[in-house]
């Protein structure tokens, strides 16, 4: 992808990680609106290794770089809750979380989602989660994983944390205290791999993540067998409630326009289309059910 304005910027990814984080604000009052950012702070989840993260949205940077005519600095923190505690020091602008990262941060700061991913399996703003196992293993059903060993990713993953609680629950396993049962591999790419080496017995994936993983040679497909798997809501792109209306609307547009195929891949991305807070009532309620959101 060739672009006329590369103003990217890598710069101060450090000074984020770093930074001092404030306390959470009321979500329920009305922002001070703020002028538009000289340099647009983008942050993302690490679902997979932060490096491979850093380099996969390097383009989508580039992108909106250019089509917003402004520098723009992505963000991958070290963990799940690091983005939010980011945005919570109003040190990003605009980032994406999953469904239940997002859940969480609404509890803490002013901000609301604007646009999701139509997934290229699915062909629409929902994905799969999946419960996964060793093709030899004997577990047939979410039920038989009772008393096996079993790896979440990150604890405040979605598709890695929050349903597959909800599918174990649903199978009668409801108890995930007993840290030599119930681990956390701290994202889907080491999960599956995992699940492929046999460290655990079974283990709760994005399903999308596992798949690239295997077309790109990273895990062998044949040593893994899916138990089950439920739709979940795409992972939404959130942007500070204080940004001008005018600059989300902007912002919005730049995702809806993205037409190179090669960037829409390698953001998982068939294209985009917007979201509101009430796509992401079923895992509020669920996240609350289970007790991943107090």
């Amino acid at each position: 992808m060739t672009l006329t304005r590369r103003t990217f910027i890598a710069a101060g990814v450090a000074a984020l990680a770093a930074a001092a984080i404030t306390p959470g604000r009321n979500a329920g009052a009305s922002p001070a609106r703020e002028p538009v950012p000289a340099t647009l702070r983008v942050g993302l989840i690490p679902n997979q290794a932060p490096d491979r993260i850093r380099a996969q949205y390097a383009p989508f940077g580039e992108y909106l770089s250019a089509t917003l005519g402004q520098p723009v600095e992505l963000f991958v923190a070290t963990d799940y809750a690091g983005v939010v505690e980011a945005m919570a020091s109003d040190r990003l602008d605009l980032a994406y979380f999953g469904g239940l990262t997002y859940i969480q941060a609404e509890k803490r700061l002013d901000l609301r989602p604007i646009v999701t991913e139509i997934d290229r399996e699915t062909g629409t703003t929902q994905y799969y989660s999946a419960l996964i196992t060793h093709v030899d293993s004997d577990i047939q059903a979410a039920a038989d994983i009772a008393g096996r060993k079993f790896a979440f990713g990150d604890i405040n993953s979605t598709s890695g944390s929050l349903y597959p609680r909800i599918m174990l629950d649903m199978a009668g396993i409801g108890d995930f205290t007993n840290p030599n049962l119930f681990i956390y591999s701290g994202g889907h790419d080491a999960t599956t791999l995992a699940v492929v080496n046999r460290t655990v017995d079974a283990g709760g994936v994005e399903k999308r993540i596992m798949q690239r993983l295997i077309d790109g040679g990273q895990a062998d497909g044949s040593q893994i067998r899916i138990v089950q798997e439920t739709l979940v809501q795409g992972y939404p792109w959130c942007i500070r409630s204080a940004l001008d209306p005018e600059f989300a609307e902007r912002v919005t547009q730049a995702f809806e326009a993205i037409s190179d195929e090669s960037l829409l891949k390698l953001m998982r991305a068939q294209s985009y289309a917007r979201v509101g807070p009430a796509d992401y009532d079923e895992a509020r309620s669920e996240a609350h059910r289970v007790g991943l959101v107090r």
